[in-house]
């Protein structure tokens, strides 16, 4: 029995500890910049309402691979993993890196600084494209039915209302049979609407 779900991080965005299990292949279905100490949102479509929030070497890794326009992002892939080594403070406390990223079409060498007067080369290969989610629905869809407790279930509801498609009979039935698989298990989280 795969107990890995048992030890994942209630947040609002991805963390480190997301990764421990392995590397990830997410797909970008939107990027915000509200600003403040983490200024960059990178929406995934494998998991609503958890955006991954690249470290300033991340977005420089990004910048160089996929240019500034990050309208131009969404549809694209990424392969991030968890690297221990990552420093805040001196201290390593582990952070979210990219592997490889789709469109690009051969593997790309940046100098990143490593510490204050120190950089060294940080690789990425290319991942290989695949079509981008073309439906939102689907990914609205997949949120829902791919939700663990009921808490999840509610949170992925918000993104579907949020999105403007509260009203869809897929994502409604969907959500209902979802809601009703869920409280069969009876967890005692609050029931979505």
């Amino acid at each position: 029995m795969d107990i890995a779900d048992t030890v994942a991080p209630k947040s609002d965005q991805q963390n480190y500890d997301d990764y421990l299990p392995g590397p990830k292949t997410v797909t970008v279905s939107e990027v915000r910049v509200p600003g403040g100490d983490q200024p960059v949102e990178i929406h995934l479509a494998e998991f609503p309402g958890r955006p991954f929030k690249p470290s300033k070497s991340m977005r420089r890794v990004l910048v160089a691979a996929w240019g500034a326009d990050s309208k131009q992002y969404a549809g694209r892939r990424m392969e991030l993993f968890g690297d221990p080594s990552v420093k805040f403070g001196g201290q390593a406390v582990g952070g979210i890196r990219i592997r490889a990223l789709s469109h690009i079409s051969k593997p790309l060498s940046i100098s990143l600084t490593t510490t204050r007067g120190k950089r060294a080369p940080f690789n990425v290969t290319p991942l290989p494209d695949a079509p981008a989610i073309v439906n939102p629905i689907d990914a609205l869809g997949q949120a829902l039915t791919g939700s663990r407790t009921l808490a999840e279930l509610q949170a992925a509801w918000g993104q579907v209302t949020a999105a403007g498609h509260g009203t869809n009979p897929v994502l409604v039935a969907a959500k209902d049979a979802r809601k009703t698989e869920l409280a069969g298990a009876d967890i005692g989280e609050k029931e979505p609407a």
